[in-house]
């Protein structure tokens, strides 16, 4: 008796896809059927969930385009702008596959890849599997630069071994995807909650393509805020920082005391002195400021998550109205 194929399921968070989401679907199409990986393994996409995240181009008219014309597309769609991550996790709760496969829509990633990215989940029977690029990454050097400073930072100093394989190209177990969507709460950021549960993270090799003259959906204050979010969702790590940074404050502080005490007692202390009260006076306000910042983070994802804000709402198709329900005729 032959086994089934494994059942995947592909989610897309769209934002800005109107140029590019056609062409990733072509690619995708031919996976409708029974396919074989590199190493025998069988597979079939079952449906690709477009999830619309109110973006600025009408990435909306080519989704019900492509739902209308392709059996395996469903549209997922956001009350609002949630986010990347947040669109991921509603296109997690919404599938039904024994895998989820989660991409770009911006044709960077390569669909065919997720034979290999299989592979490398039964062989290393793994929950996760990050695609890990085996070139730079086409976005430019600050970009890439400040990525990897950002993921140095939480390896290093925010313990979280697993920061530096962080990629949107993932296949992931879908009992571990829809039970991360389910019980993850806002502000938390989607792949540390997956290493709360994962068994085995591991990594794939992967081709990034270039995303062409698409412009990106990440600013400045979108990566700082990711970073945030990332930093917040590892832990207390950040709260015993603060507690570390006190503790050398603290120590600086009776250094300089003493210092000015052996000053004054040799008499070489000057009357004025101001100098060194301003340099104090900015060094602990400014540190003081810094820890009150990280305190600020932790409780605000408490009270967010506390008050019940949702990292993701569901609705209907905005073009069909409230309820989409017909008028009564006359």
């Amino acid at each position: 008796m032959n086994a089934s194929p494994h059942s995947i399921s592909i989610v897309i968070p769209v934002y800005q896809g109107e140029r590019t989401l056609a062409s990733v679907i072509d690619e995708i199409l031919p996976m409708a059927q029974p396919t074989v990986t590199p190493e025998g393994n069988e597979f079939v996409v079952v449906e690709v969930l477009l999830v619309y995240d109110n973006g600025p181009d009408q990435s909306d008219r080519v989704m019900r385009e492509l739902e209308q014309t392709n059996e395996i597309v469903r549209n997922v769609w956001l009350s609002r702008n949630f986010g990347q991550h947040a669109a991921t996790l509603a296109g997690m709760a919404s599938s039904g596959g024994d895998w989820i496969v989660t991409l770009d829509e911006d044709g960077q990633h390569d669909p065919s890849e997720i034979s290999t990215m299989l592979d490398s989940a039964l062989r290393q029977r793994a929950d996760v599997v990050y695609a890990k690029p085996t070139n730079e990454a086409p976005h430019g050097f600050f970009r890439n630069t400040a990525s990897k400073t950002a993921k140095w930072v939480l390896t290093k100093v925010f313990g979280n071994p697993n920061a530096p394989e962080y990629q949107s190209y993932r296949l992931v177990l879908g009992s571990i995807g829809r039970s991360v969507a389910a019980y993850s709460g806002s502000g938390v950021y989607l792949d540390v909650a997956m290493g709360w549960v994962a068994s085995k993270i591991v990594t794939s090799p992967a081709v990034l393509r270039d995303e062409g003259d698409r412009t990106s959906g990440y600013s400045l204050t979108r990566l700082i805020s990711h970073f945030r979010r990332m930093v917040v969702s590892s832990g207390t790590r950040g709260l015993r920082l603060v507690t570390g940074l006190g503790v050398v404050i603290a120590v600086i502080g009776l250094i300089m005391a003493l210092f000015v005490l052996i000053e004054r007692l040799m008499g070489a202390v000057d009357a004025e002195g101001w100098a060194s009260i301003i340099v104090v006076l900015l060094l602990t306000s400014g540190a003081i400021l810094f820890s009150l910042g990280i305190i600020a983070e932790y409780i605000g994802v408490n009270v967010n998550m506390a008050m019940g804000k949702p990292p993701y709402l569901i609705t209907s198709d905005p073009a069909n109205g409230p309820l989409n329900r017909p008028r009564r005729r006359s």
